[in-house]
């Protein structure tokens, strides 16, 4: 079977880069001034001990950091993207550890500073991810056929 060759701008959701820059200015400009200034919706943090939140937040900020470094040096152990399917190492877990890794990244914020209104943000992250997943997902289909349907019936897509 001939592989159909994509670039790797060509394998992004058109301006992704659009969307890794604006949803964490976004986040943390609501997030930051919520939790330290306007305190509108942090009432959560005057029942849950600062140690506690801050233990969470480095838990899942790590964890973050281990899908993140994992599949970044998976990925891009040359500056060119893979020409095969990887389902090995961090690809067995999930499908898009990396973009995983950053919505985990988002979660440690909340954890730390229990910000209802930035919570309100999650969905709609998650939503901007899970389309950029879709997106990627077909141009991978499109590469490399069964062998990808066979890898997405196996592995789940986040966790």
């Amino acid at each position: 079977m001939q592989l159909k060759r994509h670039k790797g701008h060509e394998r992004e959701f058109p301006n992704a880069h659009i969307y890794h820059a604006l949803l964490p200015v976004v986040f943390i400009s609501i997030w930051f001034l919520d939790s330290f200034f306007f305190e509108f919706s942090t009432v959560l943090n005057h029942y849950i001990p600062f140690l506690i939140r801050l233990s969470l937040f480095i838990l899942i900020f790590g964890i973050a950091l281990i899908f993140i470094y994992l599949s970044h040096n998976t990925l891009f152990k040359t500056h060119e993207p893979p020409d095969s399917l990887i389902t090995d190492g961090i690809f067995k877990y999930t499908r898009n550890p990396m973009y995983f890794g950053i919505l985990l990244i988002y979660i440690a914020s909340l954890a730390f500073s229990i910000s209802l209104i930035a919570a309100l943000l999650i969905p709609v992250i998650f939503y901007v991810y899970n389309r950029m997943v879709n997106f990627e997902e077909n141009v991978l289909f499109e590469m490399f056929g069964e062998e990808y349907k066979s890898y997405q019936a196996k592995v789940p897509k986040w966790i």
